[in-house]
């Protein structure tokens, strides 16, 4: 069983509720919706803010948090081979497809966003860097569960919050075990308005030396440009360059 600290679990959870707010929050505000008094939410803020993680504004008095913990966060991103090897090729595919390209890794349940390759179009995807989703709804997450083992994926399952965001969500597993069987066959995913209406994303995997997921790449667009008709050439395109990303990575697979 873990061991949590209290005074470290709410401060993370100050953390947590003031990254939803770009303008931030007053420490009534704070004090309520994290449910503790207002003395105790003081005295953690004073040493987030000493810490460098949180900032105070001097006119408004609201708190928001600093760039410290993207500064963290990249520090770990940065020595990832995928992200260096994947450059040059991401930035290739997005000029040949001209639609927004994502690169992912896993974390737990989730998918995490750690690069993004914006085309010139007029409708874009509100996605960035650092973003999380869940494995079960996205292409990316898809692409990933498709080639891990059934017992760890039957793991992740049932460790997730298993929703139905849109009428395609699948949320049954057996169903959901048939789509990756598809997946795994055919080499690519597709979220067909599963995580989000009127968006669809084709993803592939990305493997390592080893021959394990190391992440996965992905095209998105609107369903008024990204077709069912372009799923095909999308795919083939994603494979390519997945493959190449993978090879990179020492693939021999």
């Amino acid at each position: 069983m873990i061991d949590v600290v209290q005074s470290v679990d709410r401060a993370l959870s100050i953390l947590e509720l003031i990254s939803n707010y770009n303008e931030g929050l007053g420490i009534t505000e704070i004090s309520e919706k994290v449910e503790l008094h207002k003395s105790t939410v003081h005295r953690l803020l004073g040493t987030l803010i000493y810490k460098g993680f949180v900032e105070q504004d001097l006119i408004t008095n609201k708190y928001m948090i600093s760039l410290k913990l993207y500064e963290l966060g990249t520090k770990r991103i940065e020595d990832l081979d995928i992200l260096k090897i994947s450059k040059p090729y991401t930035k290739e595919l997005m000029e040949e497809l001209n639609e927004v390209v994502h690169l992912v890794i896993r974390d737990e349940n989730d998918i995490v966003y750690i690069d993004k390759v914006e085309a010139d179009n007029t409708i874009r995807m509100a996605s960035t860097i650092g973003r999380r989703s869940p494995l079960y709804c996205t292409s990316v997450g898809k692409a990933i569960l498709a080639f891990m083992d059934d017992e760890e994926v039957e793991e992740i399952w049932k460790n997730s919050n298993i929703q139905k965001l849109t009428e395609n969500t699948i949320t049954g597993f057996e169903e959901f075990k048939k789509e990756l069987s598809k997946i795994k066959e055919q080499g690519y995913a597709e979220d067909d308005e599963e995580n989000e209406l009127g968006v669809r994303c084709i993803g592939a995997p990305v493997f390592n030396h080893n021959g394990e997921v190391e992440g996965a790449i992905s095209i998105s667009g609107p369903t008024i440009r990204v077709t069912k008709e372009k799923v095909g050439e999308v795919a083939e395109a994603l494979k390519k360059y997945s493959s190449m990303i993978s090879k990179g990575l020492g693939y021999r697979g």
